[in-house]
């Protein structure tokens, strides 16, 4: 199936026909671009009957390349690249001739068309619904989390980071669809929870309510989660596919399919690919199986499978995975007590010969930036069970903290009351995300954070990047996500994006600022779960 997305409308069903092919975005050249052809694009992304094959670059000229031309469909493919055409990037067309369509506006055939507007996210906004031919809003009366919840899965944005009111993201117009809606947060469509009736409401558009969810959509990677677990580094593989989460069976399930998963999350070396539902049986369908990866592919969907959805397996054969390293009795994901996996046990590091290279490894190693503390003396706590290491002595560039020189697995001459930890330099919280939250520097011995003077994008990618959280969605300011604590460590901090730390851009002085807590920035980046239909990839209100 081609990737395929509508651009350059309001409406997730009308726009210029873009596809994705070798990395990039290209467009359809309008030569012989008929009803029929709209057709294909129009069911292929549920949204019902072709209305118009728009030529001419009626939704405005694209850029980059031109993948189709001459194509001629019969109305019955299930995807564009299927029908009859030059060849990928073959043609003799210019940008002033780019196809579009618009379609009647199904937008889903499996539950309400829902779309988020007035951001430059696709998963986050104002919350509109398509009903009775026209596109309305939803009050925020009741308006919370669950509700927010629904939306995100719904639209494929993964887990609710806020749910909004008061018209966050500016009034909309026209109708006012639901209002009091109360959801649990598993219906699979908002218009399945209680609500008052399409419709009724006693609101105005100024109580307009919105959602940001922690994801966006990206065609060159699955999303994957690990669940089950008290660590995000270990537990049942989950992959999310056609609007649910779904399993991995276990059949050739091993080692290298296990390293796939732990590398794609940012989790280190795989050490154990766990078979028989170790972690727990799921539910909903079972997405993978037959799984063969050779260990450096960069998704787990890469790998060679049976096919999404294809399978002889019951849940008691659901997959997991346990990675190497992990970071436990702290507040973040990037500080805490370091363990190691061995053996079928979490196990502690000593903190013989402790230092700051080692837990640069460390940090590097779990995506969380520069390590800036090594901490000694059950810092975080004292472990139990083995302790796995002692005497470690790391360069820094070592891709693992097993790769350092050190005694040997197991063998030592400490106790619990010497277990080793680190701090890493940069962590988000707030959230119930790993990739969104208020920025916090650790300085000085104490967290503290960012003032929001001149905080924009480029800052914030830094900050996802340095987490291993992909790119930036947006640059919070004004306490987004609560008010901090302690010291304000920076202000007026210009980053170009590039930058490998928040601390490495131009700012006043650690500690220099004339802010308050008010005024605490923080980020919200796309996350190491990113999302693949294969099928097909559209946005609401793509930005372009």
């Amino acid at each position: 199936m081609a990737i395929l997305r509508l651009v350059n409308s309001d409406s997730n069903c009308s726009g210029r026909v873009e596809i994705f092919h070798s990395g990039q975005w290209g467009t359809v050249c309008d030569d012989s671009w008929g009803l029929n052809d709209a057709q294909v694009v129009c069911q292929q992304l549920g949204c019902g009957r072709a209305v118009s094959a728009t030529q001419s670059a009626h939704f405005g000229e694209g850029s980059g390349p031109i993948w189709l031309d001459n194509v001629q469909c019969l109305g019955n493919e299930s995807s564009i690249i299927d029908c009859v055409h030059q060849g990928l990037g073959s043609h003799n067309c210019g940008h002033h001739e780019d196809a579009g369509v618009i379609c009647e506006g199904k937008c889903n055939p499996l539950s309400s068309a829902v779309r988020l507007v007035n951001s430059d996210s696709n998963c986050s906004g104002t919350v509109e619904i398509f009903h009775s031919g026209q596109w309305g809003t939803v009050c925020d009366d009741r308006w919370d989390f669950s509700d927010a919840q629904v939306v995100c899965q719904q639209l494929g944005c993964g887990r609710a980071v806020s749910a909004k009111l008061s018209a966050h993201f500016g009034e909309g117009s026209g109708p006012i669809w639901l209002d009091d809606v109360q959801c649990l947060g598993n219906e699979s469509s908002i218009t399945d929870c209680v609500h008052q009736g399409l419709g009724s409401h006693n609101c105005g558009h100024h109580e307009d309510a919105g959602v940001i969810c922690e994801g966006i959509y990206n065609p060159l990677s699955s999303a994957v989660r690990l669940v089950n677990s008290d660590s995000n580094c270990s537990g049942r593989v989950e992959i999310f596919h056609s609007g649910q989460w779904g399993t991995v069976c276990d059949d050739s399930w091993g080692l290298s399919d296990a390293q796939v998963v732990c590398q794609q999350l940012g989790c280190g070396r795989a050490v154990s690919a766990t078979q028989s539902a170790h972690f727990g049986e799921g539910s909903g369908p079972i997405w993978l199986d037959n799984v063969q990866c050779l260990g450096n592919e960069s998704s787990i969907t890469d790998c060679v499978h049976q096919g999404l959805g294809s399978h002889n397996c019951g849940h008691h054969e659901d997959a997991g995975v346990i990675c190497e390293v992990r970071l436990v009795n702290s507040d973040s994901n990037c500080s805490g007590r370091v363990e190691i996996f061995h053996s079928g046990q979490w196990g502690t590091v000593c903190d013989d010969r402790w230092g700051l290279n080692d837990a640069q490894v460390v940090c590097q190693q779990l995506g969380c930036g520069r390590a800036v503390s090594a901490t000694q003396s059950a810092h975080f706590g004292e472990g139990s069970g083995p302790i796995w290491l002692d005497n470690v002595q790391c360069l820094g560039n070592e891709s693992s903290i097993t790769d350092c020189v050190h005694q040997g697995l197991g063998s030592h001459n400490c106790g619990h009351h010497e277990d080793a930890g680190v701090i890493c330099e940069v962590r988000l919280v707030n959230s119930d995300s790993n990739c969104s939250g208020r920025v916090e520097i650790f300085h000085s011995g104490q967290w503290g954070t960012v003032c929001d003077d001149r905080w924009g994008l480029s800052d914030a990618q830094v900050v996802c990047q340095q987490l291993d959280c992909g790119r930036a969605v947006s640059a919070t300011q004004s306490a987004h996500f609560g008010e901090g604590s302690g010291p304000i460590w920076l202000d007026d901090v210009q980053c170009l994006g590039n930058e490998s730390s928040i601390t490495d851009c131009v700012h006043q002085g650690l500690g220099s600022h004339n802010c308050g807590h008010h005024e605490d920035a923080g980020v919200i980046c796309e996350g190491k779960c990113v999302i693949l239909f294969s099928k097909v990839i559209f946005a609401q209100r793509w930005k372009k």
